[in-house]
């Protein structure tokens, strides 16, 4: 049994702070849940856009054992210099950019180390794939045959898929088309968790989005006033990630032989937060 948690998009300082904290408490044979392996999409994490250095070091800090992006995930130069390193940094960007040449790589299987009543248990075989969906989104090649030619890969142990999308419909229609040959699909982008988990008959877990990890009083991460005027004004407003508590949003897993045992929503919101005298950093 692989025990997984996947922490939906963290965005923002709020976001980070929020995974700094709580990450640590969830594994390791005194934890709250006793993880085997943490994957986190890091998509939003600097600023709202993106993920740097300093983003990446803290989520692998905390726990994260694997970070997934999504569209903005070319969004500061730094993200090239980790594609590079994979060693030090396990990110996953999408698969399903044409370009051959693209730095990183859209999927990495780990050999995970698990504990059966709190002693060392058999290592298991977990693989990570991060696609974009093409709905209402960029540009890129079809995400359902590319995950296609990774399946045809021998050795893949349990396949997990973060399918980084902006339409339901297209989230759902590739869980159907993979039930019963990876383990779980798991939507991201929309930061709102869905309430649709579920085990789908061939044995694949799904929910439609995860939700985010970011400022709790906010529009999906950003502070109102921003949404609020380009609603109110159509015209562009820049937006400012928003302060205050923050929360944490995810989906708890079981995965064995390449299938789901159990799925379940995941939320902690921290009861207060106030900024200190030298302010906060996005």
């Amino acid at each position: 049994m692989l025990r997984v948690l996947f922490v939906g998009d963290v965005y923002g300082q709020p976001g980070r702070r929020v995974l700094a904290a709580h990450l640590p408490t969830l594994r390791g044979p005194d934890g709250l849940r006793n993880f085997d392996f943490i994957i986190v999409n890091m998509e939003n994490a600097a600023g709202g856009f993106g993920l740097h250095r300093d983003a990446a070091e803290s989520a692998l800090r905390a726990g994260a054992d694997c970070m997934t992006l999504g569209n903005h995930a070319w969004h500061h130069r730094d993200i090239h210099a980790l594609l590079a390193d994979a060693e030090s940094y396990p990110i996953v960007r999408p698969l399903n950019y044409a370009d051959p040449a693209t730095p990183g790589v859209g999927w990495r299987t780990f050999d995970v180390p698990t504990r059966v009543d709190g002693k060392p248990g058999p290592t298991e075989r977990l693989t990570v794939i991060n696609v974009l969906g093409r709905v209402f989104m960029d540009a890129v090649a079809n995400p359902f045959r590319a995950i296609d030619e990774v399946l045809e890969r021998p050795d893949l142990g349990s396949v997990f898929v973060d399918i980084h999308a902006e339409a339901t419909s297209e989230k759902a229609a590739l869980a159907w088309y993979l039930d019963g040959r990876v383990a779980a699909v798991i939507g991201t982008h929309t930061h709102v968790p869905t309430a649709d988990t579920r085990i789908l008959p061939g044995g694949t877990a799904f929910q439609t989005d995860a939700g985010f990890t970011g400022p709790h009083d906010s529009i999906i991460g950003a502070a109102p006033e921003g949404p609020i005027q380009r609603f109110l004004t159509e015209r562009s407003y820049r937006y400012a990630v928003a302060e205050g508590r923050a929360e944490l949003n995810g989906v708890a897993l079981e995965l064995q032989d390449n299938r789901a045992v159990s799925i379940e929503r995941y939320r902690y919101l921290e009861a207060d937060h106030r900024e200190d005298d030298y302010g906060h950093s996005q």
